[in-house]
Formats: structure tokens, sequence, C-alpha cells
């Protein structure tokens, strides 16, 4: 018997499900199909992401459906468009044996005219998202008192995205007899709310701790100083050939810069984040789930709903506002019995966010180092032989010109020949690599008063002067972009910047120094030329200091040495901006500026 018909399903479903390839009920299903079947009650269930929820809720809801009647029975309310056509889907992938039920998927951002017209012929199930659905009831599309069994799915996510009122309006309309089902993959104290208001004395089931992240999921994490976040990103994903993720990012600036720094970097990835169209939206999440894109760089809200499965890695670029959401982003990888790494990217200022992340697992997490240049090499390589092992799916192409290149390469030693290959093969890589420094930031006693985003420069950076400044439009990303586009290299090799209003100072690794003057030689920026020069630090110079106003020891100078009056030498009839002396401020004159007479109540007060 198959152990799908052994819950009580009926034949047609049980059809369905043995041709998709279910061997075995998961954990949750196992629970929550017997108990729906058997019993008409509320429910709330707590499951994480990729457990088989959609089949726990959804088989015994299309078993209790009468597909003889053309009216709605039930309603399912999801967060997301990308999960409500998802639910949609599998939802009919299980009915596809049951002649004359039909399910219907309302959502925003399409035709809700067309969407009313599908009601209107008859839909026994809809799911939709909860703005639309209010959207569907004003315009009388649906008629909630005859829908006897509602399923919130993803209830924390509708919450914390701002849907609790309508959530409330929707249930407010329905019938008091209706089942409510809730599925939810942590319990907050609204979801909980939500329960205890619109439920009543509903059965409780639990696919695992609350809150506690999938077994299957590797979690991890690297410390890098903030400059560093980006480099560590690329190092990350070189050292795993074939790596199919999503990296999240706090905001949708962010998200977009570094989808456009990766796609630049020669990677093939795309941005997810609310400033795209729905039919943007539509492409990007093509392209992911076909591979064509391996990368997905999206925010919190945008990725929500997105159900792919054989996802390799989920990447924290940047940690989120709220712990627990956390879980929800690493829940998008391991999925339907598969394993995956959760990696974050973090500052030695952010430790104490991963150990709160670690209660809310229930698990350590392991500190990985941040890969070195011979590393990812080595990983490169492997996967290149590993591809090269395998049979090659198109020989007949190359067979008119195969006894050529075997008669031309037949001197060559073996040896040689494999040297030459790998070296042509990962050029690009080594060229990226080379002379690269180490990312990692040194933790515990040895990092005792480093303060992260202030350590010495890590490899042998050099010290530029360039005569372009904030009068220039720069900031300190427009600089790091105008080097890499004018050195021709990429983030790993710029370090510290100081950008000033008409001068800056850059540091730059493992290019020669006459390379990067030649690369400014002659270059003109918006009609003003650009000098770059060498910026020699003084022996007992340590790296960049603060600079020292008042002339206190402790802090060094590294702008341009004041001589004379004012900032900066007369030159050219340049303004003097005169200088400081005693307590006050002078202007040109050197006249000490007045502030007027003290009050004699002030006189009179000090006195006393």
């Amino acid at each position: 018997m198959n152990l799908f018909e052994a819950l009580g399903l009926k034949p047609e479903l049980v059809t369905a499900v043995t041709e998709l390839g279910f061997a075995q009920p998961t954990p949750i299903q196992q629970q929550a199909i017997p108990a729906l079947l058997e019993d008409s009650r509320d429910l709330v269930a707590t499951a994480q992401t990729g457990t088989g929820k959609t089949a726990a809720f959804g088989l015994p809801l299309l078993h209790r459906i009468d597909e003889h009647s053309k009216h709605s029975q039930a309603l399912i309310l999801c967060p997301t468009r990308e999960l409500c056509l998802q639910i949609t889907k599998d939802l009919r992938d299980y009915a596809k044996h049951i002649r004359g039920l039909h399910i219907v998927p309302v959502y925003g951002g399409a035709s809700i005219s067309v969407q009313l017209s599908e009601l209107r012929r008859g839909a026994q199930v809809v799911v939709g998202t909860p703005g639309r659905m209010l959207d569907i009831i004003g315009r009388k599309g649906i008629k909630l008192g005859e829908v006897s069994t509602v399923v919130l799915d993803e209830a924390d996510e509708m919450l914390s995205m701002g849907f609790r009122d309508d959530i409330e309006e929707i249930l407010s309309e329905t019938s008091e007899e209706k089942n409510t089902w809730l599925f939810s993959a942590t319990m907050p104290r609204e979801v909980r709310a939500i329960a205890e208001r619109f439920m009543s004395d509903p059965l409780r089931l639990s696919a695992g701790e609350v809150n506690k992240a999938a077994e299957n999921i590797s979690h991890q994490y690297y410390v890098v100083h903030s400059r560093d976040r980006y480099p560590a990103l690329r190092r990350i994903i070189d050292y795993h050939p074939g790596l199919y993720g999503i990296v999240f990012c706090r905001t949708k600036a962010e998200t977009q810069e570094i989808a456009d720094h990766l796609i630049r970097d020669g990677y093939t990835a795309d941005a997810l984040h609310g400033d795209l169209s729905q039919a943007q939206r539509d492409f990007v999440m093509k392209r992911f789930r076909s591979r064509t894109v391996m990368l997905l760089v999206a925010t919190d809200v945008a990725a929500r709903g997105i159900d792919v499965d054989q996802i390799s890695h989920v990447i924290h670029y940047s940690l989120p506002d709220e712990p627990e959401v956390y879980t929800h982003r690493s829940g998008r990888t391991a999925r339907a019995g598969h394993s995956g790494i959760s990696a974050v990217i973090v500052g030695m200022k952010e430790m104490s966010r991963v150990r709160q992340i670690e209660k809310i697992i229930s698990k350590r997490m392991e500190r990985v180092m941040v890969p070195g240049a011979q590393e990812i090499c080595a990983q490169q390589a492997v996967a290149l032989i590993d591809k090269l092992m395998e049979e090659p799916e198109h020989a007949s192409a190359i067979a008119t010109i195969l006894p050529s290149a075997i008669s031309t390469l037949a001197e060559v030693e073996k040896e040689e020949l494999i040297e030459r290959m790998l070296l042509l093969l990962l050029g690009e890589r080594l060229k990226v690599y080379q002379n690269a420094p180490d990312l990692n930031v040194v933790t515990g006693s040895s990092a005792k008063g480093q303060k992260e985003g202030h350590a010495h420069p890590q490899g042998d950076f050099k010290r530029f002067f360039i005569s372009l400044g904030r009068m220039d439009g720069f900031e300190k990303a427009d600089m790091l972009r105008y080097f890499c586009e004018m050195l021709k290299t990429d983030r790993s090799a710029i370090g510290r910047m100081d950008i000033q209003n008409s001068f800056s100072f850059v540091e730059v690794a493992g290019i020669n120094i006459p390379e990067v003057l030649s690369a400014f030689e002659n270059k003109n920026y918006r009609g003003r030329a650009v000098r770059v020069d060498l910026s020699e630090k003084r022996e007992d110079e340590g790296g960049f200091r603060k600079k020292d106003f008042h002339g206190k020891k402790g802090g060094k100078d590294f702008y341009p040495k004041r001589e004379g009056k004012g900032f900066y030498p007369k030159k050219n009839g340049e303004k003097s901006y005169g200088k400081k002396s005693g307590g006050g401020y002078q202007g040109n004159t050197g006249e000490k500026k007045s502030y007027g007479d003290r009050p004699d109540k002030f006189r009179k007060i000090r006195k006393k």
C-alpha cells in the first residue's frame, strides 16, 4: 500500500502524488494529513519553509472539496505573488485526476477583471494575496460566507509585511463555522494573537522546534572588515564553483549595487527588489529558475515566497534587522531533503547579532575563514578537471579539426600540456587573485583594541594622492569605481580612501607603482587635469590617522602640510583663510571675531 494511501487520501490524490514521485510523507505531512481528514477543526502548525507544508494542507483540503459544487469552498492566503502561483501550481498537480475542480490564483500586478471573470465561472479553491483578496471582496467577486476552510500560509511573513489589518478584515467576512488552518515557520506574538481571536481550540502541531533551523543546513559566518565585504563575497562564490544561490541584502539600493558589481565582474547575477515592475520580477525569476542566472541578489521582502529547489547557498551579505528573519532566509536552501549552506558575512561589531541568531536557531554557527588565492585556484582547478572527465556533449562538432590538433600537440609533454591548459582556463582567476591580501579579521586577544574598519591595511598597499575630490562629485563609492575602471582591477585591490574637497588619498595593492601612475597619465576628468602621485609616509607613520587640528600628540597629519597663514600656502592668488591664534576665530585681516558683550545677568550668575 502507498504510504499516502495509508493516510486516508482519496485514490485520485494518491495517484497524483505517486506520479509526482512522492515516496513517503514528510514529518509535517504525517502529522497534519490524518488529523485534518478525520476531524473538522482549526489547526496551528509550525513548520519551516521547504518541509512539505503545501502538501500538508493542500492534500486534505482537496480531499474535502466537493468538485460538483461550483461555489468557493476554500480560501488560501499567502504573502507574495510568487508563493501564490507556486501553491496554485502544486494544488493543480495534486488535483489533476479530479475532474471539475478549479483552482484560481488572485494577486496584484495582474488584471483584476480577468481574475473576477475566472471566479465567476466557478472556483472551488481560491489562492490569493491579502491586498488583492480585499479588492476582490470589495467588487463582490467572492462570497466568503460560503467558504468552509481558510488557510493562512506563512502567517508570520504576512504579518511582518503589514497585512494584519487585511487578514483580520478578510477573516471577519467569513462564516464562524469555517475551519482555519494556520501554518507558520515562527510563532511570534502577532501570530498567536490571530490564532486566539479567530480560532477555536485549535489542534497544535509542530515539525521540529519553533524557529529552529532545518537540520540539513550548515550555518557559517565569515568575519571581515566592512570595506572587504564585497571582495569576501566574490571569494566565497569563486571557492564554490557552480554555486547556485541567493545573496540577501538589507536595502533596494544595496541589492542593485551588489548585483551590478557581480555582473560587471563576470558573474551571472540579477537583482530582485521592490523597485522592479511585475513583468521584470517575472523575467528575473524565470531566468533564476532556469539557471540562466546562478546568483539572485534580493531583499527580504522581494524574496518572500520564492520556492526554488536545489539552491546550494544562501549568503547574507547584510544581516536582517530582526534575527528571526534569518530563519526564513536560510530556509530557501536545503529544501526537499537536500543539504545547503547558509553563510553570513559580518564585521567584528556584529558578532553579538550572530550570537542572537544562534540562540534562535538553537545551533552553533561555524566560523569559516575567507579563502585565499591558492585555495580558490585549487578549487577552480578541481572543478575544471571534474568537468573535463565528463563525457563531452558535442564531440562530433570538433571531429574534423581533432586530428590536426592531436598532430600539433603530439610533441608537447603531457605535464606541460596540462599546465598550459590550466593556465589558459584559470588565467583570469589567477590574475584577479595575484597578490590578493588576507581578508580575515583576527579575533580574540590578538584583536584586542583593534576597531573594526580601522586596522592597518592588509597586504602591500601603497597610498596615492589624486587631484580629485568632493568638488568633482566624488564620494568613496565613486572613487572606488573610478580607480577600478582606470586600473582595470576589482575592489580587492583598493584599500582605504580619504576624500577631501579638492583632492583625495587612495590605497592600492597588487599593482606596480609605475602602472598606477601611467594609468592616470595625461587623463582629464570633466575638463580638469588629473594628477596622481605616490604619497610618501613618514617612517614613524603606521597608517591612516585622524588629522590633528589642535597640535595634540597621538595624531599624525596626512593632509598637505600647513605653511604660513591659512590651510594652504598662497599660490597664484588663491584665497588665504587667515591664521588661527588664541581661542577665537579670525578673519583674513587677523582681527579676532567678536561675539558681543556678555549680558549683565550672566555676569551676575557667574559672580554667584
